[in-house]
């Protein structure tokens, strides 16, 4: 979808985080949803390649931010899509399981080998998978969050009052 649709990642992104902050646009490389996917998935990867460097013969990221959603994806990694997690590819293309819109996705490993990832979680919808992933329950490893794992061991996981309203331990 182009940035202007309201399901677009990048148009949210843009509205409420890069519109509020004094970045170059040369320093911002959207993925063109638009653009049939699985040739977007390859000319994504190939500037993520071109502009990053190469740690465990991934890219590196200095900081991926992600959420999680009702079903405890995140990016665009579904439970029904776990394969996402350990492919070889910097990205590919994930199909949502209600809509079948097919979107582009880091893969496990490339999300995996940032130096830190952090959770932006919000709302009550969330609160009983956010407490089964962090307090390790409930065969919580169903949810692609859950496998989520920095291989550096920076991780953090930022929480309104609503989603964090199941947890019973002290974060």
């Amino acid at each position: 979808m182009p940035p202007d649709d309201e399901e677009s990642n990048f148009g949210m992104t843009q509205e409420f985080l890069f519109s509020k902050v004094n970045i170059p646009p040369s320093n911002v490389h959207r993925i063109f949803g638009e653009n049939e996917p699985q040739k977007e998935a390859i000319r994504y990867s190939e500037i993520i390649k071109s502009r990053l460097n190469l740690k465990n013969d991934f890219p590196e990221f200095d900081l991926i931010l992600l959420g999680v959603g009702d079903d405890g994806h995140t990016a665009s990694i579904f439970p029904d899509q776990m394969k996402l997690l350990n492919s070889e590819k910097i990205c590919e293309v994930a199909i949502h399981p209600s809509s079948g819109q097919k979107r582009i996705t880091l893969t496990g490993k490339v999300i995996n080998n940032s130096e830190r990832i952090y959770f932006l979680v919000t709302g009550k919808s969330k609160a009983e998978v956010v407490a089964e992933i962090l307090e390790k329950k409930n065969g919580y490893l169903k949810y692609p969050a859950a496998n989520i794992n920095s291989y550096n061991g920076n991780i953090l996981w930022y929480l309104d009052k609503e989603a964090s309203a199941w947890l019973k331990l002290n974060v």
